[in-house]
């Protein structure tokens, strides 16, 4: 029986809020970005063709063996180092029993009660400033299932279509599962606060090195558990888990959407049915999945064929002291470095320019010429292509050393704001680099200060008017003569130099 995909009854929001106080955990499972699966050498390229990457291992064929990925535990113990866990002296895998349609041998290969990270915690800053601290369960090591792509059907779920195909490519690919402990206390702020939480992770895995992160791709997705309890009780609700959120704003609007649609059912003296659900980017809702399996219903029992694992103490040593500085104390630094406002510093933020704006000043621009071009002119271009900078930077093959080179341009004195423009058109359009392009175009202030008094004195003896108005004190209108100045000389003056020669002349 087809499942329904209209939205259920939801409260008010400040219904929600005055009666109930959410329960919140996050489960973030993280694609790691090894060359080969974690238990076998098959290749993790995205987006090969079907069934093109696999083996005998991890299509589960009898007597097929699996290997460790010794990279793969190495970002597990650094991703663990990272949220403040506790790295385990001693782990092992674990088959997790489950009909799976997507995986061939019909079990997981993950970790269950011996994860390889434990203890965490990791602290998220707000938009306000207020730091929230998210306590960290586990991390722990698994394989991805592969991928069904469900044919005929109106919405591509399994519901309403004709039939399946799957896609093994992604069965092994190494996966961490980063699992939060119930969130309390976070009120009506619990969907800022998980749009935060997996931002900040986000940023925090890229920053390793471990994962692309990109959740577009399924490389980074969320699950959301979340239950209500009355005001003022301790006893936790039923829950429900949105599956695969692929998003920042997709996992907030998840949150918010189940924490109102668990209120309508309990204000209405309903019970909330233990399940998993999806989540529909399109309408904003989620609907029925599947009754929740617990823990006990997988069958856990520790993988035979694979050894336990045991890290040394000196090997966690040298991959602690081997982290990168974390991205909340390198943004503090290159603030203070860069001299920009908390506003210029969280816009640079939001829009993904910090790596892009420091090359930037690492290839010679100043800090202020760097966020000029990444958040101003460049940024403009590419909402106009419907793109982010950086994926609009990438795809043109432009970079850093291109806008440090036109801001040197300018700062230097041979180009103003609109020839640097022009110039910028000819590097789009693969004309070389932004000095030779404005060779070739001849783009260059006016140098001669003869031939800029000359027009200044031209437009200053054909405006009468204006030129009276600077003189009666009106400075304001002097803009009117640097235009005309401007325009005289094509668009080739420099600016500031003819306003100063024109008020000279005139106050």
């Amino acid at each position: 029986m087809a499942q329904a995909t209209t939205a259920e009854p939801v409260l008010t929001w400040a219904a929600t809020n005055a009666a109930y106080d959410p329960v919140m955990g996050l489960e973030v499972h993280v694609e790691l970005g090894t060359t080969t699966k974690m238990f076998c050498g098959c290749t993790t390229t995205f987006g090969a063709e079907p069934n093109t990457q696999v083996c005998p291992v991890c299509l589960g064929l009898p007597g097929a063996l699996p290997v460790v990925n010794e990279i793969g535990v190495e970002s597990a113990i650094r991703i663990g180092l990272a949220l403040n866990c506790e790295i385990a002296t001693w782990c092992r895998f674990a088959r997790k029993n489950y009909f799976y349609p997507d995986m061939p041998k019909n079990f997981q290969t993950s970790q269950y009660d011996e994860p390889i990270c434990f203890g965490g915690h990791l602290d998220v800053e707000l938009d306000d400033g207020t730091v929230y601290r998210v306590e960290i369960e586990r991390a722990h090591m698994e394989e991805d299932t592969g991928k069904s792509t469900h044919v005929g059907g109106a919405t591509g779920r399994i519901h309403g279509a004709t039939h399946s195909l799957v896609d093994y490519n992604r069965a092994g690919i190494p996966l961490i599962e980063i699992v939060t402990k119930p969130m309390v206390g976070a009120g009506e702020r619990a969907p800022e606060i998980a749009r935060a939480y997996v931002a900040t992770l986000r940023d925090l895995l890229k920053a390793l090195g471990v994962s692309d992160v990109r959740m577009e791709q399924g490389s980074m997705r969320c699950d959301v558990n979340l239950s209500l309890s009355p005001k003022g009780s301790d006893a936790f609700g039923t829950r429900s888990e949105t599956k695969n959120v692929n998003s920042l704003r997709s996992v907030e609007r998840a949150v918010r959407y189940e924490m109102t649609r668990h209120a309508a059912i309990l204000s209405s003296g309903g019970r909330v049915v233990q399940e998993t659900r999806h989540w529909h980017e399109d309408t904003g809702i989620t609907t029925s999945g599947r009754e929740k399996s617990d823990a006990e219903d997988y069958r856990y029992f520790p993988e035979p064929d694979l050894v336990p694992i045991a890290p040394s103490r000196e090997w966690v040593e040298e991959l602690r002291a081997a982290l990168p500085e974390p991205p909340g104390q390198r943004r503090k630094r290159l603030q203070g470095e860069w001299g920009y406002s908390d506003l210029e510093m969280r816009d640079v933020v939001n829009a993904g320019l910090v790596d892009l704006i420091g090359e930037t000043v690492a290839a010679g621009a100043s800090a202020s010429g760097a966020r000029k071009w990444w958040s101003g002119e460049i940024a403009r271009r590419a909402n106009a292509e419907g793109s982010d900078v950086v994926t609009y930077a990438e795809s043109l093959g432009v970079g850093p050393a291109h806008v440090a080179e036109l801001e040197s341009l300018v700062s230097g004195g041979r180009l103003n704001d609109a020839m640097a423009r022009q110039v910028w058109d000819g590097v789009l359009a693969g004309e070389g680099r932004p000095a030779a392009v404005a060779d070739a175009r001849g783009l260059e202030l006016v140098q001669d200060s003869g031939a800029l008094e000359a027009a200044v004195d031209a437009v200053i003896a054909a405006n009468p008017d204006v030129a009276q108005k600077v003189r009666d004190g009106k400075v304001q209108a002097a803009g009117a003569l640097i235009g005309q100045v401007m325009k005289e000389l094509k668009g080739q003056g420099d600016a500031a130099a003819a306003r100063a020669l024109i008020l000279a002349k005139l106050t």
